[in-house]
């Protein structure tokens, strides 16, 4: 008896996987032409979307989840048009690439407020001085950027964000098929408009902070000013740690309201590019 063997035939684009008999399996080109632009519109988005331990994860691992999210949105998988040269289905593939990093990194902008905040954070409360191992990319990090990071990617998993990237993108494959995407100069210009925005998110969470810090310090000044005797320089560290964690630990209740505003403005950005 022979082993079954998969052949792929030039059939009509769109056509689903034939079986004529038990040895004989058709696969169209048509089917593989979109599972290939499906799946390099995914590839370019999963780059830089945070979802917790993803970055640091075995290459064999990403590509699973990729081929995973491609083969689940089978249904609204595009019909290529007749015969595609290899020009146009190189085309078609380098503007997939790019609407799926352009849509990444919209996402990816999510965790970058959180990175900001722990930079301000720990320069004033002198935590710049601590470092740790940042799970995400495993490089040495401020320890209050590797936690807001952290937080971040956990917030993204609570909050079903990654559920809206899924849908974002059927409806995209519906809205903007592969093959009539175009290369649109708007993108770029939300994208950077977006990005402005990593830095006020940051600036607003840690601005408590950052204020409280500079009353403590003025406070300490104003204390030795009128008594020099005082060593007030061996406590000004441990008071400013001491007040920092006290605020962040009221702040982190405000995370998840802020951090999901943020989230609502970016894949409102999101869907109006894949519209």
């Amino acid at each position: 008896m022979r082993p079954p063997f998969l052949a792929i035939s030039a059939a009509m684009p769109g056509d689903l996987v034939h079986v004529f008999d038990a040895h004989k399996l058709t696969l169209s080109v048509g089917l593989l032409y979109s599972f290939l632009l499906v799946l390099a519109r995914i590839a370019g988005a999963m780059i830089f979307v945070p979802l917790p331990g993803l970055r640091s994860a075995p290459e064999q691992v990403r590509v699973v989840l990729i081929l995973a999210i491609t083969i689940a949105l089978y249904p609204v998988w595009p019909l290529v048009p007749g015969n595609p040269t290899i020009a146009d289905f190189a085309a078609w593939l380098a503007v997939e690439s790019a609407f799926g990093l352009a849509i990444g990194l919209l996402v990816g902008f999510l965790s970058e407020a959180g990175l900001i905040f722990g930079q301000l954070c720990g320069l004033q409360a002198g935590f710049s001085m601590a470092s740790t191992i940042d799970p995400e990319s495993q490089a040495d990090a401020p320890v209050l950027s590797a936690i807001a990071q952290s937080v971040s990617g956990l917030l993204f998993v609570t909050l079903g964000l990654h559920g809206y990237i899924i849908r974002l993108f059927a409806e995209s494959l519906q809205t903007q098929p592969p093959t009539k995407l175009v290369l649109n100069p708007r993108w770029g210009e939300m994208v950077v408009h977006a990005a402005g925005s990593i830095f006020s998110v940051g600036l607003r969470l840690a601005l408590p902070i950052v204020g409280l810090m500079l009353m403590v310090d003025l406070t300490l000044a104003l204390l030795g000013r009128i008594n020099s005797q005082l060593q007030l320089i061996h406590l000004a560290m441990p008071l400013k740690i001491m007040a920092a964690l006290a605020t962040i630990s009221i702040l982190l209740m405000l995370f998840p309201s802020v951090y999901s505003d943020y989230a609502n403005r970016m894949f409102r950005v999101a869907v109006a590019m894949a519209r």
